[in-house]
């Protein structure tokens, strides 16, 4: 019985008519978009050792803007995580400078 329902689906496969194999339309390269981030680069001119935050995480920088209306002034800025002398960073803004850490 097994051998006799192979035989039959056999049968049938080489009946069946064949489907046309559909062939995918060419897709058109697409370009990357250009990220657009807003804010102003700034270079890195000095790090302050002194420490602010709850646990010390923030350090602050004196910051030469590079670009927009405030270019060529050093403002003062809090800034989180590694930071280094020559580095470059975007400011969300250039109007407001931090004031600067006392020491206690």
């Amino acid at each position: 019985m097994a051998e006799e329902e192979k035989k039959q689906e056999v049968k049938a496969e080489q009946q069946a008519p064949a489907q046309p194999v559909q062939q995918k339309p060419p897709q058109q390269q697409q370009q990357p978009q250009e990220k657009r981030y807003e804010g102003y680069l700034a270079e890195v001119v000095e790090v302050n050792q002194n420490r602010t935050g709850i646990y010390g995480e923030i350090k602050q920088a004196m910051c030469k803007v590079l670009e927009g209306k405030d270019k060529g002034r050093v403002i003062r800025r809090n800034v989180a995580g590694r930071i280094y002398v020559g580095d470059i960073i975007r400011l969300p803004d250039t109007t407001r400078e931090d004031k600067p850490i006392r020491a206690r």
